[in-house]
């Protein structure tokens, strides 16, 4: 198997390397913000989210829905001769005694088990890869009817946060656990104010109380780079899932980010896993098809 912690680790430091943040897209022009598999109708979350958020960009494609190769003949479609697919990782934590053996469920409180990662890789073919794919797999994309703007909202009022305004500069205080933000009328638009927000807001869900992430770092430490990196992950989750155009926070942090990602092959991992954990803390998860046909049915 190839070295997967290398290969995407790699496309990512050499989209940074370019100036491009993978994770920023215009989320509210796209057909498809989030990458869904077809069939299940569930997005691909974490390090995949990158993943194949890079692979659209890359290949042009117009559509962010995704098939394996059984799931396609399954429905009596083809992939076309030549196409290649793009790995993506299933990775959960398992339970294994003193030989590396998985552990029966009825042994697992064992004194003596170790808890050991679970990583395996799939391939999976973009629509536009595939042919005779049923109609139903390919729906226009469904129009929203509800503000962006007040979406974001909600998830600052529900959040409860201490939110402070005035002055200059955007950023959290874990040791009196507030947000500053600047005045809502310096920002040039309603996706700058919000895309700054949630970030912080990415930052507030790492305090002890909540989701208790290293918060401690200074600037330029390593510590320091990897929290902004989670908090811009975060952020462009919850921009993603809220149609938000995405922005990239803080250019500045790219070198640091760069030093990470190339001092550690599995930084990435580990840095998608807590924004995944930070977005849902902020917006818990729904299938988005199905939440848009409850919008519809209202």
């Amino acid at each position: 198997m190839e070295d997967i912690y290398a290969r995407i680790t790699n496309s990512i430091i050499e989209a940074l390397e370019r100036g491009v943040a993978p994770w920023v897209r215009p989320w509210s022009a796209a057909a498809d913000p989030l990458p869904i598999n077809a069939t299940t109708r569930r997005p691909y979350r974490g390090v995949n989210f990158l993943s194949l958020q890079l692979e659209c960009a890359l290949r042009g494609y117009t559509r962010n829905i995704w098939l394996t190769y059984r799931q396609a003949s399954e429905l009596g479609a083809q992939v076309r001769k030549g196409e290649r697919g793009v790995p993506i990782v299933f990775w959960r934590l398992r339970k294994v005694d003193a030989r590396g053996e998985a552990l029966p469920s009825q042994d697992e409180q064992d004194v003596n088990a170790r808890v050991v990662p679970l990583l395996r890789q799939y391939h999976i073919w973009n629509v536009q890869q595939i042919t005779n794919l049923p109609s139903h797999l390919l729906p226009a994309p469904a129009s929203v009817d509800w503000e962006p703007e007040a979406a974001a909202e909600e998830i600052l009022i529900r959040s409860q946060a201490d939110i402070r305004y005035g002055g200059e500069s955007a950023y959290y205080h874990p040791g009196q656990d507030y947000i500053q933000l600047p005045e809502r009328g310096a920002f040039s638009d309603s996706a700058s104010f919000y895309s700054s927000a949630v970030h912080e807001l990415a930052h507030w869900t790492g305090h002890p109380k909540r989701l208790n992430r290293n918060l401690s770092g200074r600037f330029g430490d390593e510590s320091y780079a990897v929290e902004e990196l989670i908090a811009e992950l975060a952020t462009a989750y919850v921009c993603a899932s809220l149609r938000l155009n995405g922005r990239l926070q803080h250019d500045s942090y790219i070198s640091s980010w760069l030093r990470v990602l190339k001092s550690d092959k599995r930084a990435i991992f580990v840095v998608a896993s807590r924004a995944t954990q930070a977005s849902d803390f902020l917006v818990p998860y729904r299938d988005p098809l199905t939440a848009v046909e409850e919008e519809q049915a209202a």
